[in-house]
């Protein structure tokens, strides 16, 4: 599934595309996503001005002067910038044609992506008005993490994984963050301490910039045939290394069951802590 960092990557692989074009034609193959496509796009888009593109979470938004666009990816979404004419694939099921002579195309196996117009304001819409502050904003800090935490009876990883503590720390990026941080992700919430909150803040920031980074480095053409975004290839410590040696010790990596997930960790690095 992509998640923040695919999903940053694909925000700035198409911006130089699709920023400040102006929308000529939408084609929709297929308007059955998570959610049905409004089948009045085709007359609302067209003649509008696409000045922005931003992300909200794992939201692409894509901003009018009469609205916004809200694409999310779903579980196997993709975005990619090609001629009208390419070949359309099997999967490629909407098309946002612009005034460049280049498309928008959305492709998604699983269709359990979306493209939903908003009309109202950004931060009202049902599916953004709850989420918590993005990682990289001032507004998540250790301050707020802690007093977030407080009286909160669930493992930590839970905790940080929850959208509405903070958008984008998903499974792979939790299970990093509380490796670097040197926390147990079984620890419940409520025991987090200040200094662990000022660790993991900037433990969360950093596996996301990094993964960013390379996301953006390893990302290619979004004109190329194949359309197939370079999303990252991580230097991963714990996830996905149960009996490997930890980068740090050399204990082995274990692996726990936490709210259906798996969770890695190095016993010796990040000791279990009494609940």
């Amino acid at each position: 599934m992509p998640e923040l960092p695919e999903v940053e990557t694909t925000r700035r692989g198409i911006t130089p595309q699709t920023q400040h074009q102006t929308i000529t034609q939408i084609v929709i193959r297929n308007a059955s996503l998570r959610w049905p496509v409004d089948e009045n796009l085709p007359q609302k888009l067209p003649g509008l001005v696409i000045f922005d593109i931003q992300r909200r979470g794992k939201y692409l938004i894509l901003k009018t002067a009469k609205g916004h666009l809200l694409i999310h990816l779903g579980m196997s979404g993709s975005l990619r910038v090609v001629p009208p004419e390419s070949t359309v694939k099997k999967h490629d099921h909407i098309d946002l044609v612009m005034s460049n002579g280049l498309c928008l195309r959305y492709h998604d196996p699983r269709r359990f992506g979306a493209w939903l117009w908003w009309e109202g304001e950004l931060n009202k819409h049902p599916l953004l008005e709850h989420l918590g502050p993005e990682p990289f904003s001032e507004a998540f800090n250790a301050s707020y993490l802690f007093a977030k935490s407080r009286k909160r009876q669930v493992a930590i990883k839970n905790f940080i994984m929850t959208s509405q503590t903070v958008v984008g720390a998903g499974n792979i990026y939790a299970n990093e963050s509380l490796f670097l941080s040197g926390i147990h992700p079984q620890m419940l919430a409520s025991q987090l301490t200040l200094k662990q909150a000022e660790r993991l803040v900037d433990n969360i920031k950093f596996v996301l910039a990094r993964s960013i980074e390379q996301g953006g480095t390893t990302l290619r053409d979004f004109l190329s045939p194949d359309g197939t975004p370079g999303y990252f290839v991580q230097q991963l410590h714990v996830y996905g290394k149960t009996g490997e040696p930890c980068s740090t010790c050399g204990t082995a990596i274990e692996k726990v069951i936490i709210n259906q997930r798996a969770s890695f960790y190095c016993p010796n690095c990040q000791p279990k802590v009494p609940t």
